[in-house]
């Protein structure tokens, strides 16, 4: 099915060859290589209003990215399809994001997304305040049964006083979704993949999210805040990051939770949203 998507695409000047890519849970993935020896990554991928992914937006963003040096070409854009340039290289594993020689590589490729996109932003473009998401989950699963029944109205009430605590933030426009797969390494630079949720938040939120995502210890923790700030972080930074960490880990549970209820795709939605709810009652249990 994705294959006939890809190959009726108005865009090839040529013969192609199509492969799948692995990767993404919102969408698929594939290569194709043109007889002229040019090479394009196609995503296919319709909106998801339950977790706010909307593909005009997401389209946007990686537009966005590619004009500011962060992100592959786009060549064509199409309702719930994209074609860009493939490149070469592979993702980083969370090991080789945490290692000394990549994390300030990394913390860089963050920052510039935090300061450089914004000039390349236009149209309209959607937010991602994490303690929003998390109330719509919340509601979502309020409406259907769920392997978070017992313990819903707790995690919102924390949701809440994440809130309050976490308090005033520096607005920017952020990725949101720093898993390992999202960080390409072509053996040269870093590039920044997949603006699925892409939208203005905190900036504090990409750096929580990637800790988060890819096993940080305190160490790495304060390496990647270090090299984000320049200069070792204070008291409120560090509390402020420990609430979106928080945050962010409660975000991913209800998103999976969700999944397990909504989600078409061959994937252990139930084992992952255990496996995060662990991760983020260990998180809670660290703030103090």
């Amino acid at each position: 099915m994705g294959e006939a998507e890809v190959e009726a695409l108005p865009f090839w000047t040529g013969k192609i060859k199509i492969w799948p890519l692995t990767g993404g849970i919102t969408n698929r993935n594939f290569g194709v290589e043109q007889d002229d020896g040019r090479r394009f990554a196609v995503r296919l991928g319709k909106d998801i209003p339950e977790h706010g992914v909307m593909r005009f937006n997401e389209q946007a963003a990686a537009r966005a990215a590619a004009r500011a040096g962060l992100s592959p070409e786009i060549y064509y854009t199409a309702p719930g399809v994209m074609v860009s340039r493939l490149l070469p290289g592979r993702t980083l594993s969370p090991e080789e994001i945490r290692a000394p020689a990549n994390l300030p590589r990394v913390a860089a490729l963050i920052k510039q997304c935090h300061t450089g996109l914004g000039p390349y932003l236009q149209g309209p473009l959607l937010a991602f305040w994490v303690f929003h998401i998390n109330r719509s989950y919340g509601a979502a699963l309020r409406s259907n049964s769920s392997s978070l029944d017992a313990q819903l109205n707790r995690l919102l009430g924390v949701n809440e006083m994440l809130e309050r605590r976490l308090g005033p933030v520096e607005v920017v426009f952020s990725h949101n979704d720093l898993l390992p797969g999202n960080v390409f390494d072509d053996g040269e630079r870093l590039w920044l993949l997949d603006w699925d949720y892409a939208g203005f938040n905190s900036s504090l939120f990409d750096l929580a999210n990637l800790a988060s995502n890819n096993g940080f210890g305190p160490q790495h923790d304060a390496a990647l805040l270090e090299a984000y700030f320049g200069q070792p972080p204070g008291a409120a930074v560090w509390d402020a990051f420990r609430v979106s960490q928080c945050a962010s880990l409660l975000r991913e549970t209800l998103w999976s939770a969700v999944s397990e209820i909504t989600s078409g795709l061959d994937f252990d939605y139930k084992a992952y949203t255990a496996e995060n709810l662990a991760r983020f009652e260990a998180a809670l249990a660290g703030l103090g």
